[in-house]
């Protein structure tokens, strides 16, 4: 039977479409649609299990991304030709999807839920990552799911001063903004990109104008559920209840926990008190209540323990550790601390910390990237790690998280566009967590600032990054400056801003709650000003500008560039020339071809052995030119003249006529091997087919008599 498609159309400003259909494929999942822009189609399912675990307390969702390879058609790399574990790329987009659905699910639907988007047909001039969040949104539109959406995703760009959706890779590469903005009708869930140093409202209107782009694609899901007519969403077994639990927990815990919150504690102490107080709670009830509803009175309790704190900022304005709203934790820094990196920092703000480092290497060291959608190199990189003893855990190491990966991602891209063009390093930073209390990420940033600038690497303007947070009941609101750990649990915004002094260069928020209005919003990006102006000012007191020179221990790098044609010749028949030239100066060499020519990178610590590579690319890719002057060393001498070198490899003869004006009768009269002498390049003699020099043109021609003679004719005639 042929199957019934039902489509619908979304018309961007410039005129460029985009469609989703469902009804053709997959249709065992609860929803599924195919999405597609240009030649770029992805298709997305979302299956919700129909049984929920009474036990579970949270909604288990998980959102998966791939890109196939053959959507693009090309194989993928390495040894086994399937696609394995996810790159950083496809884990970004599922953590940017992730953190738009999630809070758009009732909160007490806890089935096991599934979304999977999948790239089958690749574009070269869309970005396919831009359509994920609309992909997934639509399939869950299209089925019985409960969800209180739709919601999307767009990309913003900028170019010349317009902004423009979904921008392609080469409009991107000429954008001074890139920022991915998910949002559902009425509000803005989620934002994260980067910006070349932009205001806090040029970065409000890119958000704007992303809503007004997202609104369009959720209406074409609201037509599209229609037609499907899959408008009525499934019944659940709702969370269990129980109001006299409910007020027994309450009732004891809620002053319990307004009195800890207000005590100004650190995190561990205060962790172990509320902990005492939920074990009180649990003592409030027999053994056999305790073991019948262990799951309710710890939800209570949770319930209890978030009111209390929220309630102690909005009403007093005192935070879990004595602070304001707008206070700045106690920061302290250090630079160079680790004597063998080539720039290293601490930096730790209240109990978050972060031991970064700089390496400086070549091209070689580039972060290659071998993706079905993209394929190149970054020269700057940033890796980030989280141990769990940075918050006290103790469990086991299981490979780099998808949280790692996001917070490096951010500061990555808080940092790059500081990174000048002209840097000759490939750079890596790392940054290790050995605290976390909250902002871990923006530490990163701080950090990752410091040791750069302690590198030597020169650095456009040093960056500084905060986490601001939000607390809101009704009408009232707070907007909360460099948040814990906690206030990001219990707040309803995590909102990452990073900039220079002149402007935003990267950022990431996270809405948890409805109806955050754009007043809120500039608020919070104001209050992040100046809160990242102070950083700065802890950051520039401990290294104002970059290190004019890398340290003595770390690489100097020396680009240079030589014809083509004659890189054959300084590699030598199976590398050994550059093997050789690498073993005896102690010097790492890389040659890249680019266009017509070879670009030479030389990295060493030894400057004498710099100098020796330099003169051995000069020596292999160096001709005279005629008539021009040159010095040159006398290597050996002959009967009827001698051979000079203008370089190692490179070497000419002098006929012992050209030596002087005056006649020589032995070449070792006028020259010895060693001598330096300038000469005039002659060109190649047509008979002998070998280069000539004179050291006779450079010199004063003789004065000549009355009778037209010189005085070296006078002399010749003397000695006949």
């Amino acid at each position: 039977m042929i199957p019934e498609v039902k489509k619908e159309i979304i018309t961007l400003e410039d005129g460029r479409e985009i469609s989703i259909e469902t009804g053709k494929l997959a249709k065992q999942a609860d929803g599924s649609v195919v999405v597609r822009m240009g030649n770029a189609m992805l298709l997305a399912t979302v299956v919700s299990a129909k049984e929920i675990n009474p036990d579970t307390d949270f909604l288990p969702l998980t959102v998966d991304y791939r890109e196939k390879f053959a959507a693009a058609g090309r194989f993928p790399g390495g040894f086994f030709k399937r696609e394995a574990r996810p790159s950083d790329q496809e884990v970004l987009t599922m953590r940017l999807v992730d953190r738009v659905l999630r809070p758009l699910f009732p909160k007490d639907y806890h089935a096991e839920t599934q979304v999977m988007i999948q790239l089958m047909s690749h574009d070269e001039s869309v970005m396919p990552d831009a359509l994920a969040g609309l992909a997934a949104s639509a399939c869950i539109a299209v089925s019985d799911i409960p969800f209180d959406g739709p919601i999307s995703e767009v990309r913003v760009g900028r170019v010349d001063g317009k902004f423009i959706i979904n921008p392609n890779k080469e409009q991107l590469a000429q954008s001074d903004i890139d920022i991915m903005v998910g949002a559902s009708k009425d509000f803005v869930a989620m934002v994260e990109g980067e910006m070349d140093e932009v205001s806090e409202k040029e970065m409000t209107e890119a958000i704007k104008f992303a809503h007004e782009a997202i609104k369009v694609q959720i209406d074409a899901q609201i037509r599209l559920a229609e037609k499907v007519g899959k408008t009525e969403k499934r019944s659940y077994e709702p969370e269990a209840e129980n109001e006299e639990i409910k007020d027994k927990v309450y009732n004891y815990a809620y002053p319990k926990c307004y009195a800890i919150a207000k005590e100004d504690t650190g995190k561990h102490e205060r962790s172990d008190k509320f902990a005492a107080v939920k074990e009180e709670c649990m003592a409030l009830f027999t053994e056999e209540e305790q073991e019948e509803y262990a799951v309710l009175i710890s939800k209570y309790f949770g319930k209890a323990h978030k009111e209390a704190v929220r309630n102690l900022i909005l009403d007093e304005n005192i935070r879990l550790d004595g602070r304001n709203t707008t206070q700045i934790r106690p920061i302290w820094c250090e630079i160079d601390y680790l004597p063998s990196a080539h720039g290293s920092s601490i930096f730790t703000r209240g109990e978050t910390q972060s031991l970064t480092t700089v390496t400086l290497g070549t091209s070689r060291e580039a972060n290659v990237i071998d993706l079905p959608t993209e394929q190149g190199e970054e020269r700057f990189y940033l890796h980030y790690n989280f141990p769990p003893f940075s918050t006290g855990e103790a469990r086991p190491l299981r490979g780099t998280s998808r949280r790692e990966i996001g917070h490096g991602n951010l500061a990555q891209r808080a940092l790059k566009r500081m990174i000048p063009a002209d840097c000759p390093y490939t750079v890596r930073v790392v940054s290790e967590i050995l605290e976390s209390n909250g902002s871990s990420s923006m530490a990163t940033v701080c950090a990752g600032t410091l040791a750069l600038m302690d590198a030597g690497v020169q650095m456009i303007k040093p960056v500084s990054g905060i986490a601001m947070g939000l607390i809101t009941e009704g009408d009232k609101y707070a907007v909360l400056s460099d948040i814990l750990g906690d206030e990001d649990h219990l707040g309803d915004m995590d909102f990452k801003v990073t900039g220079t002094k002149d402007g935003i260069t990267a950022c990431q928020m996270d809405i948890k709650i409805k109806g955050l209005t754009y007043e809120i919003l500039e608020k919070a990006l104001e209050q992040a000003r100046e809160g990242r102006m102070h950083i700065l000012n802890k950051i520039t007191d401990t290294i104002a500008e970059p290190k004019s020179e890398v340290k003595t221990h770390a690489p100097k790098i020396v680009k240079m560039e030589m014809p083509k044609e004659y890189i054959g010749a300084f590699i030598g028949s199976g590398g050994k020339n550059i093997q050789d030239l690498q073993s005896r100066t102690n010097t790492t060499i890389v040659i890249e071809e680019v266009g017509e020519l070879g670009i030479v990178e030389i990295l060493g610590t030894d400057s004498e052995g710099i100098e020796e590579v330099i003169n051995a690319v000069h020596a292999v890719s160096f001709e005279p030119v005629e008539g021009e002057t040159y010095k040159v060393k006398v290597i050996r001498l002959l009967e009827i003249g001698a051979i000079v070198e203008f370089m190692p490899g490179k070497d000419s003869f002098i006929h012992i006529s050209e030596i002087a004006w005056e006649r020589i009768e032995k070449v070792s009269d006028a020259l010895k091997e060693g001598d330096i002498i300038e000469v005039k390049y002659l060109g190649v003699d047509p008979k002998t087919k070998k280069t000539r020099v004179s050291r006779k043109a450079l010199l004063p021609r003789p004065p000549r008599d009355n009778n037209g003679k010189s005085g070296t004719d006078k002399k010749k005639s003397h000695n006949s």
